[in-house]
């Protein structure tokens, strides 16, 4: 795990075997935003739990929002905003993050990243 990283564990945080966090990385497992919008009329604060898979890559900076699983394998670039579930073996980017493209395990002592047409 890299320096500078945020982990909110309080909605529920699953990290799997063999991942690698980078620095800056922002992990939320809960929003204040309806409370905070509604004056407090709606007093609640929303959690809702992250699942990240074995062996997943968070490049640094990124950041992974409450209610989202990582499948195993994957990897997630620098700066990329994670708002929904990643499928295992897939690379994810940008801002909303989005899948653009998948990781070749066929050989794992050389693992392959592949893009995805039209990513």
């Amino acid at each position: 795990m890299g320096a500078f990283t945020v982990i909110d564990g309080s909605g529920g945080l699953e990290i799997g075997r063999g991942c690698d966090i980078s620095s800056g990385v922002q992990i939320y497992t809960h929003s204040s935003a309806r409370r905070c919008v509604s004056a407090r009329a709606y007093d609640q604060v929303d959690r809702e739990p992250v699942v990240i898979g074995d062996h997943v890559f968070i490049g640094a900076g990124a950041i992974v929002n409450m209610g989202v699983t990582i499948g195993d394998h994957s990897v997630i670039a620098s700066g990329a905003v994670v708002t929904s579930d990643v499928p295992a073996y897939s690379i994810v980017a940008g801002v909303p993050g989005r899948v653009i493209g998948t990781v070749d395990l066929s050989t794992p002592e050389d693992p392959e990243f592949r893009s995805v047409r039209g990513a």
